[in-house]
C-alpha cells in the first residue's frame, strides 16, 4: 500500500469554497482510478481554510499514474493549485509498538 497525506491551505477566504467544491467533485473521479484503495478530503471546523486529503493507493506506481488521470489534470492543476499552498506527505500507518 502506498499512503499519502496532503494538507492544503487556501490563504484567501473567497477561494475556500471553490476549492471544496473542486476537492468534492474529485473524490468519484480518483476512487474510479485503478489502484485507488481510498480517497476523502477533509476540512477543518475550526479553520475553513485547512483542508486534509488522506488517500491510499494500492502502489506508488498507482499513486504515480493518478497524476495523469483527470481528477488531477482537468481539477487539481487547473482549479485549485493556483490558489492553495500545500504539503505532501507520503505517510505510514502506526500500528502498535514498533
Amino acid at each position: 500500500m502506498f499512503d499519502l497525506i496532503v494538507i492544503v491551505r487556501v490563504p484567501e477566504p473567497d477561494d475556500m469554497a471553490p476549492v471544496a467544491d473542486a476537492l468534492a467533485r474529485m473524490r468519484p473521479l480518483c476512487l474510479a482510478e485503478d489502484g485507488c484503495v481510498s480517497w476523502e478530503a477533509y476540512r477543518s471546523q475550526d479553520d475553513p481554510g485547512r483542508f486534509v486529503l488522506v488517500e491510499r493507493w494500492a502502489s506508488r506506481t498507482h499513486w504515480e499514474a493518478h497524476n495523469t488521470g483527470d481528477a488531477i489534470q482537468k481539477i487539481y492543476l487547473p482549479e485549485i493549485m493556483p490558489r492553495i499552498e500545500r504539503e505532501v506527505h507520503p505517510s505510514s500507518p502506526l500500528r502498535g509498538a514498533q
